[in-house]
């Protein structure tokens, strides 16, 4: 599992690439801490070479989200494929989550 941290137009972007398993949660979890510095900027989690993603991936977008809703901000999802789309589905984190 591989995470960049880019400042792209004004936003925050995680771009996230491989499987964020529960195997890969925790140094995953590490890689994006400095996302819940962000203030004043949006948050955009770059899903497109995101392969799959657990309850443990999940956990650690809601913190990140909770965190940044906290400070007024706004977390975007982009990009994900139809698997990591159906998680979100089921888990009813499509109802909770803004999309680009």
């Amino acid at each position: 599992m591989n995470v960049r941290i880019e400042e792209i137009d004004g936003n925050v972007v995680a771009i996230l690439e491989g499987n964020l398993d529960t195997a890969a949660a925790a140094e995953t979890e590490k890689a994006m801490s400095p996302l819940n510095d962000v203030e004043g900027k949006d948050i955009i989690i770059d899903c497109t070479a995101l392969a799959y993603i657990s309850s443990a991936g999940l956990r650690i977008f809601l913190g990140i989200l909770q965190n940044a809703q906290a400070k007024g901000g706004h977390v975007y999802i982009k990009g994900i494929n139809d698997n990591v789309r159906a998680v979100f589905t089921i888990t009813g984190f499509s109802n909770i989550f803004e999309f680009k």
